[in-house]
Parts: C-alpha cells; sequence; structure tokens
C-alpha cells in the first residue's frame, strides 16, 4: 500500500511495487500481519529518507510479524523460515506490504503458539510502555503510576506491566473508557472530561501519551524525585523537583521476546480493536468513529 504527503491516508492505494531487495545485514520477511499507528502520517520520516530527500510515494506501517524468506549480506542470528516479529526502520519503505526489507537486529523470534496479528500488535505499544517504565521511568513496585490514555494500545501496555511490576494504577481517559481501564488493570480511573485531576494526589510516575494541558497539571502532581515520561514530542513543562523524559520507540529484541513470552503465559493480553484483510485496509485505517485499541492488517492468511 502506497500513499503520499498531501493526501496521507485518504490517498492510500493498493499498488503493485518491486519486491524489495536485501542489503547487509538485512533479511526480507514475507508479511503476514502488519500493525499501524495513525500518527505516522505525521512524523516526518514516513515522507523522506534520513539524508532529509523525499521519498514518496510511501509505503507506510512499523509493525509486522511474518516470515523471513531471505538473508542479506552479513546477517546473523536468524534463517530463512523463521517466524519472526518486530519494528521496522523509520525511514524506510514500512510493513503494509507483502515483502519488506528490515535489518535482522530489529526482529526477534515468534514462537510458533503466538498468532501473528496478536505478534502484529506488540511491537509499538509494548516497547513503548516497557521502555517508558522501566528504561526511562525506573519504576520500581510499591510506586503509583499515572497512565494517560489507559484504555488505548500503549496504556493498556503500561498497565499491565506496571502492576506486574507492583505499582499502583491510576489510569486516565474519557468516560467511556473506564470500563476497559479497569479490565486492563488499573486500579482507578479519572475521566479526564469530568473528573478533578488532582484529586489523585502525588504520584511517582507519569506516562503521558496527550501532553499539552494534561501534561502540565501532571507534572505538578509528581513527587520528589519523580519522572514525567512522555511519547509526544518535548517536554513543556517539567516536574518542580524531578525529572522529565521525552523518547522515541526504538527496536529492542530482548525486549521483545520478553514482551511475548508474558503474552504466552498469559500475564500480558493484547488490545486488538480491528483485524482487516489487505483489500479492506483502506477503510479500515480510515474509521467513522474513534477506536480504543490497534487495527491490524492481515496480509497473508
Amino acid at each position: 500500500m502506497v500513499t503520499d504527503q498531501a493526501e496521507g491516508l485518504a490517498a492510500m492505494t493498493l499498488t503493485e511495487t518491486p519486491e524489495p531487495t536485501a542489503a547487509i545485514n538485512d533479511v526480507i520477511v514475507q508479511v503476514y500481519a502488519s500493525g499501524f499507528v495513525p500518527t505516522e502520517m505525521d512524523w516526518p520520516s514516513t515522507w523522506t529518507d534520513r539524508a532529509g530527500h523525499d521519498r514518496t510515494p510511501s509505503i507506510p506501517g512499523h509493525e509486522l510479524a511474518g516470515v523471513v524468506t531471505s538473508l542479506g549480506y552479513g546477517t546473523t542470528g536468524l534463517s530463512v523460515g523463521q517466524r519472526v516479529f518486530g519494528l521496522a526502520d523509520w525511514h524506510r519503505d514500512g510493513t503494509l506490504a507483502e515483502y519488506v526489507a528490515i535489518e535482522a537486529r530489529n526482529l526477534a523470534p515468534l514462537p510458533g503458539d503466538v498468532d501473528f496479528t496478536v505478534a502484529a500488535s506488540l511491537p509499538i505499544s509494548g516497547l513503548t510502555a516497557w521502555q517508558g517504565l522501566f528504561q526511562h521511568g525506573r519504576l520500581q513496585a510499591g510506586q503509583t503510576v499515572l497512565a494517560h490514555g489507559a484504555a488505548g494500545a500503549v496504556g493498556t501496555m503500561v498497565t499491565q506491566l506496571a502492576r506486574e511490576a507492583g505499582a499502583y494504577i491510576i489510569g486516565t481517559g474519557r468516560a467511556a473508557d473506564r470500563e476497559k481501564a479497569l479490565e486492563f488493570g488499573a486500579h482507578e480511573f479519572v475521566d479526564l472530561e469530568n473528573d478533578e485531576l488532582e484529586a489523585v494526589g502525588s504520584v511517582d510516575l507519569v506516562f503521558d501519551v496527550i501532553g499539552g494541558d494534561i501534561q502540565k497539571r501532571s507534572a505538578a502532581l509528581i513527587k520528589s524525585g519523580g519522572t514525567l515520561v512522555s511519547v509526544v514530542g518535548p517536554v513543556e513543562t517539567r516536574p518542580a523537583d524531578g525529572l522529565a523524559v521525552d523518547f522515541v520507540v526504538e527496536a529492542d529484541r530482548g525486549e521483545l521476546v520478553e514482551i511475548v513470552q508474558r503474552v504466552r503465559d498469559g500475564r500480558l493480553r493484547t488490545n486488538i480493536d480491528n483485524i482487516a484483510p489487505l483489500e479492506d485496509a483502506v477503510a479500515a485505517l480510515n474509521p467513522t468513529e474513534r477506536r480504543k485499541g490497534k487495527t491490524i492488517i492481515s496480509i497473508r492468511s
């Protein structure tokens, strides 16, 4: 599937393109399922290469699950025929395609008992939650986490991983999100449209996926030595006596292995809202109503 910057998702079309070739340290993956994040259309990397040169029309998508079909020169750690899942490079053509060229280091082995559609929902949401909580947020058992967007694809991962680590979770969202946020493990829920955010008291860690005024008000709630972690760009408001970190998620094979193992043993559930075949992808990626979870495109049965 390709699109251009001027029209974005509305101009996405199914198009025949040449099969990619594997560069040094690459593999070619036959894609069985692809995840998609709507904000990709706003990322400069969707439309340009690392040197800033235009590369439209672009193939979007960065999450994938599939099977390795060939190896580039010097590639180690993976084999032809192996089931894999992972996170494709931001500046290269993406995973809404039958085949994708991807650096081997960005992939992890996919156990045979995990469905391709489930695996394709994990890389961005799972790694974002993992890195925000443990790498940047330095979460410890007994701490309190304020998880914004707790019913969303990232928020449900944040809630489950933080709760497993022994934290107390206060989820936020719209009124309609309350049931899902609590179902995925939040101890409390704050309706940002009707409840008083400041009533939650002080917290050790804020996981921000909203920014703006909500970020500003949340920063004031952070305890001394606490952390505000954001995935929505540079932090505008910092805690008075704590840290503020904004980050871009990175592929990490070891963390992907940890995440998929939790799915296998039931400690972690995915939040998939819709699974659509490739021929219906344009409609699926242009929903007429708000989605609360991931949209997965099934490329191959």
